[in-house]
């Protein structure tokens, strides 16, 4: 990544619960490939990397930053290959 790019960074804490998996996999899906994104959680991200791995298998990059007990920070990297706009993946 060009050392100018700027990670959008997700700060999903004050969200509702039911309105953080689609903003994660929007924001995600709008990434160009190769780019990254920044997730900042207060609840533990292991159910969300499940369903990337069910929705998206082979098609991002997932890097805890910091995990836990007050925030968790993973980078999200959108890997090449076909995503339909949905989300899922294209193959």
């Amino acid at each position: 990544m060009p050392l100018h790019a700027t990670v959008p960074v997700i700060d999903v804490r004050r969200l509702a619960l039911r309105d953080r998996h689609p903003l994660v996999f929007s924001t995600f899906v709008a990434l160009a490939p190769g780019a990254s994104m920044e997730l900042l959680n207060d609840l533990d991200t292991d159910p969300l990397h499940q369903s990337f791995q069910v929705a998206l298998p082979g098609k991002f990059g997932w890097e805890v930053l910091e995990g836990g007990p007050e925030v968790w920070r993973v980078r999200i990297t959108r890997q090449p290959g076909g995503i339909r706009h949905d989300g899922y993946d294209a193959a």
